[in-house]
């Protein structure tokens, strides 16, 4: 990979961690970010720009220690019941936002 293209994945992140400031919610971003990734892998991209959009933005924006800290927080009250539910809800919606990004982008081409 050239330079140019690392300095294209750092804006990506940079970009993706801005946005990721402004929507302070872990799961509207995770589904949000899940839709645009199962949209985005159908697409014929050059291994640069894929390198730059999924693991540049996305990476960033949908933050995963952001929903490790959300689950966190119910461990340190003992509330063990809420994050199994949470953490089971988690990955079924974003896997399932995921193939609905993925879906809708197949039939578009």
């Amino acid at each position: 990979m050239k330079k140019k293209s690392f300095i294209y994945i750092l804006l990506a992140s940079y970009i993706g961690t801005f946005l990721r400031i402004f929507i302070n919610n872990n799961l509207i971003v995770s589904i949000i970010g899940s839709f645009f990734v199962g949209f985005i892998i159908p697409k014929r991209l050059s291994y640069a720009k894929e390198k730059i959009i999924l693991s540049g933005f996305f990476s960033c924006f949908t933050s995963f220690s952001g929903f490790i800290y959300f689950l966190h927080k119910f461990l340190i009250y003992g509330e063990w019941i809420k994050f199994i539910i949470f953490f089971n809800l988690i990955i079924i919606v974003n896997l399932f936002t995921m193939l609905c990004g993925y879906w809708i982008s197949r039939k578009m081409t």
